[in-house]
């Protein structure tokens, strides 16, 4: 992605704004009126069908052991790469401390979702902490299945768990997603489901990922990364953007709860500390070009 200095010279190019990501942000804003807060604004690879033999959660494999640590390789490199190219830029993190007091502890990780770069900024936030710079994450079955050229290679091979739309695939998913926290590992999980790109505010969370942390008695541990224009514009014409990523105090189940409510409870939690993270930076009361507060659906 090319980009350019945007001071006002006669020598500055002018790089116009990507119609595509033009015709992105109007949609977005479209959705966001109509209250369709988990519904894909961009144009997903159509979803093949994950069948149980063609995926190894838990890396078990030897074949599978040597891809995913190949693909870490890659993946680490590339995001190197971009931060020096300046193409993805994280400008801080703040509350590393807080994942670092429970680094070694199983549970979900959430973030909002807005790039698809964003879980690079997750991980390196805490690389030099994550169980063997290894960060499992959650992907939509698509992406596994049908994602081309080198995002689909780190899709199928980075330590990732995609979702399926099939029943037994998914009895495998859940009993991986428990020998992870079992084991005291990490998985990012996006509740708020669909990307919508450079969207600064959280959106509404959907249920999976609470349910998952309740389920196994483990905690949530969210991540909200506030975005700001940085003096570079972008190959689509828009100002790249420079991420902090905020890093909150794990959200831990209640004993007097069931599962059923912790998973209402963390949820609701989650939602109210990633409001209170876009208040206080933005300097503004988070609203909704929506008739309806959608708070933690």
């Amino acid at each position: 992605m090319a980009h350019a200095q945007t001071n006002q010279n006669e020598h500055t190019p002018v790089i116009p704004k990507d119609a595509e990501r033009v015709a992105i942000v109007e949609k977005i804003a479209q959705f966001e009126r109509e209250g369709r807060w988990q519904e894909d604004v961009e144009d997903d690879p159509p979803t093949i069908p994950l069948t149980p033999d063609k995926v190894d959660y838990l890396n078990k494999k030897l074949s599978s052991k040597f891809w995913m640590k190949f693909a870490n390789m890659l993946a680490r490199r590339h995001i190197n790469k971009l931060l020096r190219t300046k193409q993805f830029i994280i400008k801080g993190v703040v509350g590393l401390e807080n994942y670092i007091a429970h680094k070694r502890v199983g549970g979900i990780i959430t973030c909002n979702h807005f790039n698809a770069f964003d879980n690079f900024a997750v991980y390196k936030a805490i690389e030099k902490h994550v169980w063997h710079r290894e960060l499992v994450k959650v992907c939509r079955e698509g992406n596994y299945t049908n994602f081309p050229g080198f995002y689909g290679f780190l899709f199928r091979h980075c330590n990732t768990m995609p979702l399926s739309s099939n029943v037994s695939t998914m009895k495998n998913f859940m009993a991986a997603a428990k020998e992870y926290i079992a084991h005291g590992r990490q998985i990012l999980i996006y509740a708020e489901q669909a990307m919508w790109w450079n969207y600064r505010k959280p959106r509404p969370l959907t249920n999976g990922a609470f349910k998952i942390a309740a389920e196994n008695n483990a905690p949530v541990m969210p991540f909200f990364i506030t975005l700001s224009d940085s003096d570079l514009i972008g190959g689509d014409g828009f100002p790249v953007q420079e991420y902090t990523v905020h890093i909150l105090p794990p959200i831990f189940p209640k004993p007097e709860l069931s599962v059923r409510q912790n998973a209402e409870y963390m949820k609701q939690k989650n939602y109210a500390v990633w409001k209170e993270v876009y208040e206080k930076t933005y300097g503004i009361p988070l609203e909704y070009a929506t008739d309806s507060e959608p708070g933690a659906q």
